[in-house]
């Protein structure tokens, strides 16, 4: 399969990009960023230094990728999505003299978006977090701290509302405080089968 790259898109050196892959206009990819197979690049999407994207990842138009996110496999990024990497950003040094730089530093912090996740339309993603598997975050939301495997969060800050099975179905909505939550489950659209305890999603086997 071969790779698809709009004439208006800039890719840097040292960028690699998997076979099937499609890169449409005015995408920004700067430099030893990786990209997977199978993965789409939507418009006017800017994906920073060193950045590492898995296979067949949907990313829509107007996401901002900043330096130290990595994405796992089989992941959606709605539009207008912005990730962060710094939880003190200055523009300059103290004494207002010097611009800092924007290359990655020692006060690069790190974001991992687990496989499957799904990212709403219009969110603001914290750093030193993870995106738990096959988790959903809510259109809109802003996302503080780490979200469980399979859980639905939304709002700011992006709070536990519930759980979501691998197709994206709601499989239960927590009543109180997930962490109380104690139950089995099976999803009404693909009858996966999972177990809830304390809060914590688990995939139980199939029959």
């Amino acid at each position: 399969m071969s790779v698809r790259i709009h004439p208006t898109a800039i890719i840097e050196e040292g960028v690699q990009i998997g076979q099937g892959a499609a890169v449409w206009d005015h995408v920004h990819i700067r430099r030893h960023a990786t990209v997977g197979c199978e993965c789409i690049i939507g418009e006017k999407t800017h994906i920073a230094y060193e950045v590492r994207i898995g296979n067949r990842v949907k990313i829509n138009a107007f996401v901002y990728l900043c330096t130290g996110v990595t994405i796992e496999d089989g992941v959606m990024i709605g539009a207008g999505t912005v990730f962060t990497n710094d939880r003190f950003p200055r523009a300059t040094t103290p004494d207002l003299l010097k611009l800092r730089p924007s290359a990655p530093d020692e006060n690069t912090r790190l974001t991992l978006v687990r496989e499957g996740a799904t990212i709403g339309a219009g969110c603001t993603i914290g750093c030193d977090l993870t995106i738990g598997r096959f988790a959903m975050v809510g259109m809109g939301s802003v996302v503080t701290r780490s979200v469980p495997d399979f859980h639905l969060v939304m709002g700011n800050p992006a709070h536990s509302a519930g759980c979501v099975c691998r197709c994206g179905q709601v499989l239960f909505r927590f009543p109180g405080e997930p962490k109380e939550a104690n139950r089995d489950s099976t999803c009404s659209a693909c009858q996966r089968q999972y177990t809830i305890r304390a809060g914590a999603v688990f995939e139980r086997a199939s029959a």
